[in-house]
Parts: C-alpha cells; structure tokens; sequence
C-alpha cells in the first residue's frame, strides 16, 4: 500500500466532469511499484474510465486480493472504501458486497498468481453466479511481489532468472472464462490506452461479471526472452563482477494501433498484439474460442471484447433478491424471528 497521498493541485481551467469532479478527484495515493510497471498504466486507465463515466467515487467498492496487482487498489480512487483480501478471496468478499448493497459498482484487481492459482475456484464461482463486477486481472505471469515464481499464466519454456524452464501449459483466464459461461470477456494491453479506457467503461456499464484480462509488463522479474508477459530488463544484458539489488529506470511501453502490431519488449524480445476486426462476431461463444485460438497458434495475442452476453442474468436475478439493498433494511426484515426460521429449515426438510 502507499502511504503518500499526490497533492492535490488545482489550476483553473482543469476540466471537470458531470459531477463536477476533476480527473484529480478519482487518483489515489503514490505508486510504490517498479518504474515503468505496466500496473501503473491501469491504474491510470482505471482513473479516466471512472471519471469520463461520471460515477462518484464514494458509490464504488475496491476489492483485491494478495499481490502486486492487488496493491494497486491504493492507488486510485482515494475517496472509495477498499480492502484487501486473503489471498485468492477477493470474489467472496466482492460477493458479500454486492449482496449486502446492489447498488455498488463493484471492482476487483487481481493478477495471475492470485486468480489462476489459489484464488481459481473463486474465481471461477464468481463467473458461475454472473457476479455484477468488474474483474481486472493483471496478467504478467510471475509472481512479482515474491521474487518472480512462474505463475499459473506462464508460457510452456520460459525461462525463469535463475534459469528454470516451466514445463506446465498455462491457463489462459480469457478461455477459462468463455469455457466457464463468462458473459462478458476482454483483453487488453496495458500500454494501449486507446482500447483499454473504454474497455473498462463498457466493463463498469455492465450488468454482470466483466472480466478484463490485461497483459501487463513485469520489468523486474520476468525477464526470459520469448515469453508472452515478459518486459523485463534483465541483469543478463549487464556484465558487473556481482548483482545488485538495483533496478534501472524503464518506461512504460505504450503502443497504438489498428489491426496487428509486433511490440519490442524491454529485453529486446518480442509479442504479437492483434485487435478484432470490425465484422468480428462478439456474441458467439464458440466463434470467439475459435478465433482466440486461432491467432494464438500464430504467435499473436487477441485483444479486445472477445465475448459478451447482454441478455445474461447476474448473481441477484438468479436469486430472486429484492430490489432494497440488503444494508438499509430494518433489522426486523433481516432477522424476522425464530417461527420465520423454523419455516425456512422445514422447507429444506
């Protein structure tokens, strides 16, 4: 977490939304993550998105979980409540959240580590219930927070920095997501500004669980070259006698583009970003698994809404919730007495 909060600095002029909030008013506190994180490029993506859709920020939850990606809650939207989780439970508690106030924009940051691996059951269930969210996850696929383990993301022969090959395939959230039932589904790179706001805008605007997977530069410990997450600057390229505990300054990678670009990483290696074509179909389920794959033989990396559902139910309509918010009810209505209690197990009977 950040204990630094930005100064907050006014100057006339500034542009103001429907609120009349500033871009100023929806920032957090200063980032504590590596220069030229590509977290930092959401987080900056995540700021816009809510301000251009005029949402108050005292009427958003921040949920995360255990990780580099989950300490970028801190970061934005300093007027919001927030917490983070045990690792891996962010769904449960994003879950509790909506049931008890419906009328929360919820948003959850994750990473790779804490969704693909511990987290994965949860995460999974939260897609099941359509639960009304934005889900981000922030995919480097390492642990960063604990010294750059492979995470459940990384690609079968990368090299971990001390040389370790990772034999296992890895488990992509986006088709993990499409095979699960997931009615809204997207991809994004995190320094593709153009695509990634209103990604998260159409992701806010939903009514269901959104889920945004983001590749997103490590550039501290994903550092094998070929690697689909890597945007390390690696100590391999240096020569000292001994290795040092210090990072060199990189910038973030930002990219704008059309159809299909190739992007040079920090370590001179390479990935393959294509966006949708404009007849590309959203709807279909399995046209969407297809065409990810498709490209995904051919070394390219889809971005982009790869799937939604509008006609999709969320968590309260397939539980028949009324339409109150759970909190603002008398406690008379939540705890309606033992002969109500008595009722509700002999209809289980």
């Amino acid at each position: 977490m950040s204990y630094l909060s930005k100064p907050k600095v006014k100057y006339p002029g500034i542009k103001k939304n429907k609120l009349g909030l500033t871009v100023r008013d929806y920032e957090g506190g200063m980032s504590t993550l590596c220069a030229g994180c590509g977290h930092d490029s959401i987080t900056a993506a995540l700021v816009r998105a809510f301000f251009e859709l005029n949402l108050p920020p005292h009427k958003t939850a921040k949920i995360s979980g255990i990780g580099c990606s989950s300490k970028t809650t801190a970061y934005f939207l300093s007027a919001s409540h927030g917490i983070n989780a045990v690792h891996g439970r962010m769904p449960a508690l994003a879950t509790g959240a909506n049931a008890a106030n419906r009328d929360l924009n919820i948003i959850g940051v994750s990473g790779d580590g804490d969704s693909l691996s511990i987290g994965l059951g949860q995460f999974a269930h939260a897609i099941r219930r359509n639960l009304n969210m934005l889900y981000v996850v922030e995919n480097n696929g390492v642990y960063g927070l604990t010294k750059g383990q492979f995470s459940a993301s990384a690609d079968i022969g990368s090299t971990a920095r001390r040389g370790e090959i990772n034999e296992y395939p890895p488990l992509d959230p986006v088709l993990l997501a499409l095979s699960l039932g997931g009615t809204f589904v997207a991809r994004s790179f995190s320094g593709d500004k153009a695509q990634l706001v209103p990604l998260i805008k159409a992701g806010l605007s939903y009514r269901g669980f959104a889920l945004i997977d983001v590749i997103s530069p490590c550039v501290t410990f994903n550092d094998h070259e070929g690697s689909t997450r890597s945007y390390a600057y690696t100590r391999n390229h240096f020569e000292e006698v001994i290795h040092a505990d210090f990072l060199p300054q990189a910038s973030e990678i930002i990219v704008a583009y059309d159809d299909v670009t190739p992007v040079t990483l920090h370590d001179g290696s390479q990935v393959v970003l294509r966006k949708t074509s404009p007849t590309y179909s959203m709807k279909t389920r399995n046209a969407a698994w297809s065409y990810i794959q498709q490209h995904h033989r051919r070394g390219e990396i889809v971005t982009g809404l790869l799937y939604v559902d509008e006609a999709g139910a969320d968590l309260h309509s397939h539980n028949d919730s009324i339409d109150q918010p759970l909190y603002t009810l008398p406690y008379e209505k939540l705890c309606p007495g033992q002969e109500a209690l008595d009722e509700l197990f002999e209809a289980h009977r």
